[in-house]
């Protein structure tokens, strides 16, 4: 404790508090590890916010965009605070301190501070991962019930404090403090399916859950612990003398052993998290692989091989007119790894359409009418790989690249960090005086250009840019 006193003192004497009391339910991380002071910020922050960081800790308001917009190195007067990226959603600056009792730190030692000034909103999206399940050494360890995560720590139970941080929260050192109970520390959180990282800090010092035994390199030379908030249940009735069964899908790699089903009093099952899309899947009994019994939707893979298909999220109606007298179409695109006999549409009175179920995202794709293969001609948007040309679909874009200029080019593309800098790319649509192109992308960085007419050139009206090897430049955005 008294070196902990020493630190809050050099903190307190480089560190301004006037604005620290200011809001609540807010999340800050400020901790002391190795010699160093490290100040968590999020990518979501907007002006004000980072503001408010740069005032409260006396940095550089310059500094602190130059480290948002992907500097790995910033600096404010005489002060270098290096910057880490820990996640699409997080970064970290860091800088050293020199008085004598930093010499003295345990590197899990942690300083809180009151991280209510901030505003920061709550509820920050789970890190994205196509699917996943649980796997603790107590079953009360972790429950998701109603969109309500249940946190439970037996392990500590001579522990004065604990606290819960995570991806959900920010890494908080002070938002969501544990409750103790007689058999040790409960804690509820109101969380969207998916994945999250977390730890507990335990009377200031950090650990990663004893009873998880999924967890992850936390770039520190320790762990995070990983919990799946689960939206979906596989269930296989009967084989009740079956010694093993197993779930495997496309999902999973058509795993033979990772995802092994829980034995019920009705038969087997097993609480997934999958993201949004449409899955092929099996069950595995005692080495035997079969097709859900209880599902109808069998379809056959590009090998011939039958498998059941399930679906989460909105699906996307794909439409053919035309074509009456064409006795099969088929729809094929990077969306099911361009099978040729897997998604038969459906005849209609107007052509041919297949509702197929998507995440949010952009995909490539075509349809086989009788065997010819071709473009959806009431598409407007294309890729040209290799001369290759293909129909784009953006579904439930979230951004769109405009171009005002240029107008009387024959040919935008638009080519970045987000297609492999393809240098077809996607072909822009011009539409109200303007070149288009609506895009789904993820949170985080990409790097960008329009080749007009075959031309590379950065984006006239973005004023973010950043030099890459050829002394051309790039232009760069953010999605949050």
């Amino acid at each position: 404790m008294r070196v902990l006193r020493a630190y809050i003192l050099i903190l307190l004497s480089i560190i301004p508090f006037a604005n620290l009391n200011a809001q609540s339910n807010k999340e800050k991380v400020c901790r002391i590890e190795n010699g160093k002071m490290i100040v968590t910020l999020s990518l979501k922050w907007n002006a004000t916010q980072r503001y408010n960081l740069a005032k409260n800790f006396d940095i550089d308001s310059l500094a602190v965009e130059k480290a948002f917009k992907g500097a790995t190195e910033v600096t404010s007067g005489k002060t270098v605070w290096k910057v880490l990226k820990v996640n699409n959603y997080q970064i970290e600056l860091s800088k050293m301190l020199d008085s004598n009792p930093i010499n003295q730190i345990n590197a899990n030692d942690i300083f809180i501070v009151d991280d209510n000034w901030l505003n920061v909103s709550t509820g920050l999206p789970p890190t994205y991962a196509k699917c996943g399940i649980n796997r603790f050494k107590r079953d009360v360890a972790f429950s998701y019930q109603n969109g309500i995560a249940t946190f439970f720590q037996p392990s500590f139970k001579s522990a004065n404090k604990v606290y819960l941080s995570g991806i959900f929260n920010n890494w908080s050192t002070l938002q969501t403090p544990m409750q103790k109970v007689d058999s040790g520390w409960i804690a509820r959180i109101k969380l969207v399916p998916g994945k999250y990282t977390y730890k507990y800090i335990t009377d200031g010092k950090w650990r990663d859950d004893p009873n998880n035994y999924i967890r992850e390199n936390d770039l520190t030379n320790g762990y995070n612990s990983v919990v799946f908030c689960t939206n979906y249940e596989f269930h296989l009735k009967g084989h009740l003398s079956a010694k093993r069964v197993i779930l495997a899908g496309n999902f999973n790699g058509w795993g033979s052993s990772n995802y092994e089903m829980l034995k019920t009093q009705e038969g087997w099952k097993l609480p997934v998290y999958l993201s949004d899309g449409t899955y092929a899947y099996k069950f595995i009994v005692d080495g035997q692989w079969i097709t859900d019994p209880e599902n109808k939707d069998i379809r056959s893979d590009a090998n011939g091989n039958l498998n059941s298909f399930m679906g989460i999220g909105e699906s996307y109606l794909f439409n053919l007119t035309g074509f009456k007298t064409a006795h099969k179409v088929v729809l094929s695109g990077s969306f099911n790894n361009w099978s040729t006999n897997e998604l038969i549409m459906t005849k209609t009175n107007t052509g041919w359409q297949l509702p197929y179920i998507l995440a949010p995202g952009t995909y490539e794709y075509k349809f086989i009418v009788d065997g010819q293969w071709m473009t959806d001609p009431e598409n407007p948007y294309i890729s040209n790989a290799g001369g290759l040309i293909n129909s784009v679909l953006i579904f439930k874009p979230n951004y769109t690249f405009t171009l005002s200029k240029f107008l009387n080019a024959s040919e935008v593309l638009i080519s970045g960090s987000f297609n492999g800098w393809n240098k077809d790319g996607y072909r822009m649509y011009k539409k109200n005086g303007k070149w288009v192109l609506p895009v789904y992308l993820k949170p985080g960085k990409y790097l960008y250009k329009f080749i007009i007419d075959g031309k590379w050139i950065t984006d006239p009206d973005n004023k973010l840019w950043e030099e890459n090897e050829y002394g051309t430049g790039n232009s760069v955005l953010w999605i949050d």
